[in-house]
């Protein structure tokens, strides 16, 4: 079982681009792509709080991590993760089926 467990929300194609997600970021939800495997890559949605608490640990970059969307689940490594330069906070993350 995985230590770490975020709740990620799918994102509609309507929601997608760079004006959706600067408006997701105004209300502390980070946009972020699961990829890999035999499986069609799905945009979610992240809370920042549960990001940025996950995030402290320094383990979560080398660990399984698991997503639930709904009631499913994805078992994922973090691939790539943006910060805004100034502030530091994450703007995005890829994260790759494991």
């Amino acid at each position: 079982m995985a230590n770490f467990v975020l709740n990620a929300q799918a994102r509609a194609d309507d929601k997608q681009g760079k004006g959706a997600s600067r408006r997701l970021r105004r209300e502390a939800l980070i946009p972020a792509i699961i990829y890999g495997g035999n499986a069609e890559p799905v945009t979610v949605t992240l809370e920042l709080r549960e990001l940025v608490k996950a995030l402290e640990n320094n383990s979560f970059f080398e660990e399984v991590v698991e997503i639930k969307i709904g009631d499913k689940v994805e078992n994922v490594k973090i691939q790539a993760l943006q910060r805004h330069p100034a502030k530091n906070t994450p703007m995005h993350a890829d994260f790759k089926r494991a």
